[in-house]
């Protein structure tokens, strides 16, 4: 019922489609399964960051061409975006014995997803220059690889929001607070690798190079986890 409700409340404001909002009602009851009530707290976190960022400046989005299409998120997108996370909670629920560096991964899944788009619509909004990520030359805002400062700095808060949202409601303890968070980024800054070689060389698309992105953030810090938790690999 809960995982529902919250399908509902992303639908009516618009951050998801039907669709969407249908495969956000499996991710948020594995999540909820796997941590508990809590569990839907850093996911709630990730829809509010990515929410407020979409629409901040919405306006000059759209003139410079970049805004979000209407209707929300499709499954695809929900997919690619929560997937990861949603595979950690599978796995927790698989195996109860490893939840807390399985859950690390999943919070990692999140920050990685808040801080990638947070990031780009940041930019967007606020950024005067761009520029691509491996050369640093200058591109225009909204172009696939392309970073600004605003931008960046940006993402690494909506990380830090969302590894600490997981540790104050009790998700995963305050120590993996730091991992999760440089997990996200380290996701953010890969993802906007893929996409100014792969993605641009239209070898993958933007939903590949998103799922991707999540899936590097929760396994580097499921490593991360299990090294400093003296678990063998």
């Amino acid at each position: 019922v809960v995982a529902i409700g919250f399908a509902i409340l992303a639908r009516f404001l618009g951050a998801v489609s039907d669709g969407g909002a249908l495969v956000g009602i499996v991710i948020a009851f594995l999540l909820m399964v796997a941590a508990g009530l809590s569990g839907l707290l850093p996911l709630l976190a990730v829809l509010v960051l990515t929410l407020v960022a979409t629409r901040w400046r919405s306006e000059r989005k759209r003139n410079l061409g970049v805004a979000e299409r209407g209707g929300g998120r499709n499954a695809s997108q929900v997919v690619a975006n929560l997937g990861a996370a949603a595979l950690c909670a599978a796995a927790v629920i698989i195996f109860p014995r490893h939840y807390g560096i399985l859950m690390v991964g999943a919070m990692a899944a999140l920050a990685e997803a808040a801080a990638d788009t947070v990031s780009s619509e940041a930019g967007q909004a606020a950024a005067s220059q761009a520029r691509m990520i491996l050369n640093f030359q200058p591109a225009p805002i909204g172009t696939n690889g392309a970073v600004s400062l605003e931008g960046t700095l940006a993402g690494c808060m909506a990380a830090f929001v969302v590894a600490w949202v997981g540790a104050f409601f009790g998700v995963v303890a305050g120590r993996w607070v730091p991992v999760i968070a440089v997990a996200g980024i380290a996701g953010m800054l890969f993802d906007s690798v893929l996409g100014a070689t792969l993605e641009n060389r239209r070898k993958m698309g933007n939903d590949s190079v998103n799922f991707v992105s999540t899936v590097f953030a929760a396994d580097l810090a499921i490593i991360a986890a299990m090294i400093l938790e003296g678990v063998r690999i």
